[in-house]
């Protein structure tokens, strides 16, 4: 009978927790739908290198996450985990996946992969702050209390792991971290304090937990394979031998549009385009595609023209999401500095 009972509990509770994880993927579903119809465009480059232009849109959720990490990292540089606005990080990655699922539709529209792969990684991300700040709202928070005002060790080796961690997610897919290098470094830290041997406890096993999980992810992206590295696009205001210099370019022929190039992606990919944006080369189109998102940093809590802005954790400034024709790109960012704004990352298909 007890027995009983006790399963009814845990199956009242793993409802719960479905429908808490499922809630936010069932709004946007149903609540986040454009009616734009999408504004026709002859590509240039042969439709073997196209990517979906909706992509722009709909890589920054996943970004979004990026961001969350290296605003946890920069709140624990001087403060306490319990510090860092766990909700509003989960809150801020449904908000902007509902707002540019609706802008999409302008854009080709979603496709099914990305629509799984932001859910997918949506529901884990809200599910690993959730667990997050119910541990270091309570415990976490009560160990520090215990701690006093002068931090612990591992307090500063936790967060040296978070910068490093956050800086890596800039190129390379988390799932890649060394977790368990992260553990070893904590077991290396011997140390009587309190506040030491509960982060040692505490962290070892969400890192455990983690890698564990990341060893799954990399089994199955190896049975998919991985996404392309590179993508085309085509430039003008440069001679075919100037390109050369630039790391990670490949000339691939002289057409009367432009040189059309191919380039590696990624956070690379930003800052190949500002090299090119500031010595006057210019964009023709990317990937098949005339319209690209870029986010960019100012003290301004809103910016005229952007699709939104948000503040960042612990910097004490906001993001500003910016939609602009690929023609347009490269003088919008010379023109940046004169407008208070700092390119964040350019966001590719």
């Amino acid at each position: 009978m007890l027995l009983w009972r006790w399963t009814k509990r845990l199956a009242l509770l793993l409802a719960v927790l479905a429908i808490g994880l499922g809630a936010p993927v069932v709004y946007v579903e149903t609540m986040c739908r454009g009616n734009g119809l999408t504004q026709p465009y002859d590509a240039l480059i042969s439709p073997a290198h196209h990517r979906p232009e909706s992509r722009t849109l709909l890589t920054y959720p996943e970004w979004h996450i990026v961001h969350a990490y290296e605003d946890y990292a920069k709140v624990l540089s001087s403060g306490d985990p319990h510090d860092y606005g766990f909700l509003r990080a989960i809150g801020g990655f449904w908000n902007s996946l509902c707002t540019l699922s609706r802008i999409a539709p302008e854009h080709g529209g979603v496709d099914g992969g990305t629509k799984q792969m932001n859910y997918v990684i949506g529901v884990s991300f809200t599910a690993e702050l959730a667990l997050k700040a119910a541990y270091e709202e309570t415990l976490g928070r009560l160990f520090a209390a215990l701690r006093g005002p002068h931090r612990a060790p591992l307090d500063d080796l936790s967060a040296d792991q978070a910068a490093a961690y956050a800086k890596f997610l800039q190129q390379v897919p988390w799932y890649k971290w060394q977790f368990r290098e992260d553990v070893k470094d904590l077991r290396d830290r011997p140390s009587t304090v309190l506040r030491d041997s509960e982060r040692r406890l505490a962290l070892g096993l969400e890192y455990r937990a983690k890698a564990a999980y990341a060893d799954v992810i990399a089994q199955a992206v190896a049975q998919v394979g991985q996404d392309e590295l590179v993508l085309r696009m085509i430039v003008t205001g440069v001679e075919a031998g100037q390109l050369a210099r630039y790391q990670g370019v490949r000339v691939l022929q002289e057409r009367p549009e432009g040189i059309e190039i191919e380039t590696p992606r990624y956070r690379a990919l930003t800052h190949l385009i500002q090299q090119l944006a500031a010595e006057k080369v210019n964009l023709v189109e990317i990937a098949g595609n005339d319209d690209i998102l870029f986010t960019a940093i100012s003290n301004r809590p809103a910016e005229p023209g952007a699709l939104f802005s948000s503040e960042r954790q612990g910097f004490g400034d906001y993001r500003h999401l910016i939609l602009v024709k690929v023609p347009e790109l490269a003088e919008r960012l010379r023109l940046l500095n004169e407008s208070g704004l700092r390119l964040e990352h350019i966001h590719d298909y």
